[in-house]
């Protein structure tokens, strides 16, 4: 049985669906409110959009995509932050068309490509899927925390 996906931006009644999304993808929770600040953030930053992918009113997928502008050969990529499939959607497709629908929005935006960053876990079955995508390894990410002083959290208040 075929069924017809629509891929739109995400709305604050998709919430739910996106807490439950974040949680298969990184295994901590995310509160309703606090979903609803980041969807809210990102919508006022016009840096970046949240979209999902429904199929019969359920949400199966989402997608954060953005652009990043590239000074150094003065060029713009489309930037895939996050995609996730419902687990028991998996191995339908759904993955595919939103990786599709983030190439095609990357070309209608005159980028000269997509990538994405992708952790270590995720080597046997999501690199697996970046591969067959025609995706390539290119490098490393390097991440150092910020730790938070007093200071901060007094000036953040003020």
């Amino acid at each position: 049985m075929c069924h017809y996906s629509v891929i739109r931006e995400a709305e604050e009644s998709d919430v739910s669906s996106l807490c439950e999304l974040m949680y298969e993808l990184s295994g901590e929770c995310i509160s309703i409110p606090d979903m609803l600040d980041r969807l809210q953030t990102i919508k006022e930053s016009m840096n970046g959009t949240i979209y999902v992918l429904e199929q019969e009113s359920e949400v199966l997928g989402t997608l954060v995509f953005q652009i990043r502008e590239n000074i150094r050969e003065v060029s713009r990529y489309g930037e895939v932050c996050i995609i996730v499939v419902k687990s028991q959607a998996k191995r339908n497709g759904i993955g595919r068309e939103l990786m599709a629908f983030a190439e095609q929005k990357a070309k209608e935006l005159r980028c000269k490509g997509t990538y994405l960053i992708s952790g270590f876990g995720r080597k046997d079955e999501a690199h697996q899927f970046y591969l067959e995508l025609g995706y390539t390894i290119t490098g490393y990410r390097f991440v150092k925390p910020l730790s938070r002083s007093v200071e901060d959290e007094t000036f953040a208040i003020s």
